[in-house]
């Protein structure tokens, strides 16, 4: 059987934590909000909603104070991606994939020296990004093709990354390459890139479905120079730190799905107070409220599975198998219940006048990155048969 955590699932928020929430949902309401629609159709995400992120303190969430952050815990950045998805999913994931799989990566396994360089200006006007995906590398993230070769003080990268999150406006970016084939993926290695660097350029935007503000990009590698200084953790270690990084990551999606499921579940709840057929209110009628309340028992299960599994890593706990749970069934539920409020909107539901086909949209990818619904069923079936 696998080692069964012995924390307690977590049920109440600190004071702390709640006010933390709260400011991050007024932030989400009052400054993103009104945004929305125009990023969606830009594509892109409004640079002042950027800014104001680092300025509130959101891009540095669990930096410690005495490198520039908040030096909160990852539960924090839980509630701060929730409160963001349910406003806007695309704003949520820079902050996500910049606290989770960035910041968290340096933090556990950067020099002294590349902390000191990076993190203080992470949490200030720095956007980072996650590269390792690649054309031939997806589920099988470590079949990675960049490569990686020592010429004397420098590491020299080639190769091509694609699905990179943040690509369009990030200037440093975890690069993983194989800096030796002949060990397989015990040659992976982690750098950190600066997008100045000599030989590194951003390739093509993809044109999404959804999460259509947030960038996802191609990186170009083409005899990238990098300092030796820039490797993250030893040569050889990045299947590692790739690993135990999207453990963490997969928590930060979960969230992102349960404010998904949120945002369009809130409108639902409006819009059944307010459309009438056959004399009443919709959301009078049993057929339709039994619906509304199997979503929402499905959404607090989901919510209740990703706060405790971003608790237990916090308490330095085991959570792997928790954060695949969290991660498989929230992005289900969240394209469950965002289909069932666009059915609820009726032929409303299919236009852009409402926000449900959005959240619809939004919900797909959380099926996809971070690891598909398939590969986190392999984790959960491995950790239990360990």
């Amino acid at each position: 059987m696998p080692q069964l955590a012995t924390t307690p699932p977590l049920t109440t928020l600190s004071e702390e934590e709640e006010l933390f929430r709260d400011t991050v949902r007024d932030f989400a309401v009052r400054a993103v909000k009104p945004r929305v629609a125009a990023m969606e159709r830009a594509a892109a995400i409004d640079l002042a909603v950027l800014t104001q992120c680092f300025e509130i303190g959101l891009m540095g969430i669990e930096t410690p104070e005495d490198h520039g952050g908040a030096g909160g815990n990852l539960l924090m950045t839980v509630l701060a991606v929730e409160e963001l998805s349910a406003v806007d999913a695309s704003v949520a994931i820079f902050v996500d994939v910049q606290n989770t799989l960035v910041n968290n990566l340096l933090l556990k396994w950067a020099s002294t020296d590349v902390k000191r360089r990076y993190l203080p200006r992470l949490a200030i006007d720095l956007l980072g990004a996650y590269a390792l995906s690649e054309p031939e590398s997806g589920s099988d993230a470590f079949g990675l093709q960049t490569k990686a070769t020592k010429r004397g003080d420098n590491w020299v990268l080639e190769g091509r990354k694609l699905w990179i999150t943040n690509g369009a406006e990030a200037g440093l970016f975890i690069i993983f390459a194989n800096a030796d084939f002949s060990q397989g993926y015990k040659g992976i290695t982690a750098f950190a890139v600066e997008r100045g660097f000599k030989g590194f350029s951003v390739g093509k935007k993809e044109d999404k479905l959804g999460i259509r503000a947030s960038s996802t990009c191609e990186l170009i590698l083409d005899g990238c120079e990098v300092p030796a200084a820039n490797v993250v953790g030893e040569v050889g270690k990045g299947y590692k730190v790739a690993i135990e990084t999207l453990n963490t990551g997969r928590i930060g999606i979960g969230a992102q799905m349960i404010g998904v499921a949120r945002g369009a579940l809130q409108a639902a709840l409006k819009y059944v107070k307010e459309r009438q057929q056959f004399g009443h209110p919709i959301g009078d009628f049993q057929a339709v409220q039994f619906q509304l309340a199997q979503a929402a028992t499905e959404l607090e299960a989901a919510r209740l599975m990703v706060y405790n599994a971003a608790r237990l890593e916090d308490a330095g706990e085991p959570y792997t198998m928790q954060a695949a749970m969290a991660k498989l069934f929230s992005s289900q539920v969240a394209e469950r219940v965002t289909s069932l409020c666009v059915e609820l909107f009726g032929g409303y539901g299919y236009t852009k006048e409402y926000p449900v086909e959005k959240f619809y949209r939004d919900a797909k990818i959380g099926t996809i990155y971070e690891g598909t619904s398939n590969m986190q069923l392999n984790t959960i079936a491995k950790q239990l048969l360990k």
